[in-house]
């Protein structure tokens, strides 16, 4: 493998294994940005809810079952959507959780990989 001007290596297969293992992890991480990012809207619209339930002055709303609209007394309601609340934090809190696990492990694979292909690898996103 030669690029740019750096010193030939052989490419084992236990480089190769740590490179796809590398590329999977990144994969990985971007995933769990995307759903840390649509946990972190539902949580927001979760808080909007509570916060526009606390100011309606009905006894009986509207919520959203699937896609059917159901006549809902206010209080259980309001004890489904701190439910909610509650699941979304928790998964949140698991996605960010295995976000720091999969940046540990990328770091790790990084130190392995350079310190044995030095420029003739890149593994960093542009």
């Amino acid at each position: 493998m030669q690029q740019g001007g750096g010193s030939e290596t052989e490419v084992t297969w236990e480089d190769q294994q740590n490179i796809n293992k590398f590329g999977r992890l990144n994969n990985r991480f971007h995933e769990l940005e995307d759903e840390i990012k649509v946990a972190k809207e539902t949580n927001d619209n979760l808080e909007d809810a509570s916060n526009e339930l606390i100011l309606t002055d009905e006894e009986v709303v509207r919520f959203q079952i699937g896609e059917v609209f159901a006549h809902v007394p206010k209080d259980e309601v309001e004890s489904r959507i701190e439910q909610m609340k509650e699941v979304t934090s928790q998964k949140l809190e698991k996605l960010e959780e295995e976000k720091e696990s999969v940046l540990g492990q990328m770091a790790e694979l990084k130190k392995i990989l350079y310190a044995k292909f030095n420029d003739s690898i890149n593994l960093e996103e542009d």
